[in-house]
C-alpha cells in the first residue's frame, strides 16, 4: 500500500491499458480518479478497485475537450484534496494510411485526441501537482520512436514521437516543482485499440519483412499483456522512481530492436 496517501488520475481508463493502470494503482493503496468517455467502461473498472477496497470517482469528459477536463479535474481534487499522479494514456490509433490519401480531417482527430489531449492533461493538472510535486506517466509508443515500419500510421507516429518530446522537455520545466515526468513506450499490446484502427492503402505503405520466429523476441511472438505496462506505470508513480525524469522506457519485448 505504498500509495495510499497518494491521489491519482488515470485518462482512458475504461479499457486496456488505462484499466490495468488504473486497477494496479489503486491495489497500491491510492484513490483514483478514472477519467474518460464511455461511462459504462469506467464505471465497470471502479467496481472492480471497489469491490477490491479501494476507492475511485468516475469522471466523464473528452480529452480534447478543455472545460471538460478542467471540470473533471477539480472535481476530483475537491472529492479527494490533492492530485499526485497522473497517467496519461487516452489516445487512437486513427487512420493509417498513405500520405496522399489520408484526409485532412482524419489527420486532425488523431492530432486532436493523442496530441492535444496530451497537452490539456498536463495544462490542467501541472497547477495542482506544483502543490506538492508528483509524477506524470505518458504512455506513448514503440511507433514514432524507435520503428517507423507500421504501414501508413504517419499521424500516429507523429503524435507519439510529439508525446516524448513533450515528456522530455516538461521534464526540466518541471523539476523545480519536485514533478517527475517520464514516458512508456509499448510495443505490441493485447488490447482493443486495434479495433479502432483504420487502415487503408497498406500493400502501398507496408515494408515486406517477415520475422518467421515471430517480431518479440522474448516471448516468441506473443504480445504483450495490459499488466506489462500497468507494473512500469506504478513504479513510475511511486517513490522508487524518485530519480528517474525525462525518461522514456520500452516495455516491447525487444520489439523495437528487431523492427
Amino acid at each position: 500500500m505504498e500509495l495510499k496517501t497518494q491521489v491519482a488520475l488515470v485518462t482512458g481508463a475504461g479499457s486496456g491499458i488505462g484499466k490495468a493502470a488504473a486497477l494496479k494503482l489503486a491495489q497500491s493503496g491510492a484513490r483514483i480518479g478514472l477519467l474518460g468517455h464511455t461511462r459504462s467502461e469506467l464505471e465497470e473498472t471502479a467496481d472492480e478497485i471497489t469491490a477490491g477496497g479501494g476507492d475511485a470517482l468516475v469522471l466523464d469528459a473528452d480529452v480534447a475537450d478543455e472545460a471538460a477536463m478542467r471540470a473533471a479535474v477539480d472535481h476530483l481534487v475537491e472529492a479527494y484534496g490533492q492530485l499526485d499522479i497522473v497517467v496519461i494514456n487516452a489516445g487512437i490509433n486513427g487512420v493509417w494510411a498513405p500520405i496522399d490519401d489520408m484526409k485532412p480531417d482524419e489527420w486532425d482527430t488523431t492530432i486532436r485526441v493523442n496530441l492535444r489531449g496530451t497537452y490539456l492533461s498536463f495544462h490542467v493538472t501541472v497547477p495542482h501537482l506544483k502543490k506538492q510535486g508528483g509524477s506524470v506517466v505518458v504512455i506513448s509508443s514503440i511507433n514514432g520512436n524507435r520503428t517507423f515500419t507500421t504501414p501508413g500510421a504517419t499521424a500516429y507516429s507523429a503524435t507519439k514521437a510529439a508525446q516524448v518530446a513533450m515528456v522530455q522537455q516538461l521534464a526540466l520545466e518541471l523539476g523545480k516543482h519536485r514533478i517527475r515526468v517520464n514516458a512508456i513506450c509499448p510495443g505490441s499490446i493485447g488490447t482493443s485499440i486495434d479495433d479502432n484502427t483504420s487502415l487503408r492503402g497498406k500493400e502501398e505503405t507496408a515494408v515486406p519483412v517477415v520475422f518467421p520466429a515471430g517480431e518479440i523476441p522474448i516471448t516468441g511472438g506473443k504480445a504483450g499483456e495490459s499488466e506489462d505496462v500497468a507494473d512500469v506505470v506504478l513504479f513510475l508513480a511511486s517513490n522508487r522512481s524518485r530519480h528517474i525524469t525525462g525518461t522514456p522506457i520500452f516495455v516491447d519485448g525487444g520489439q523495437s530492436l528487431l523492427r
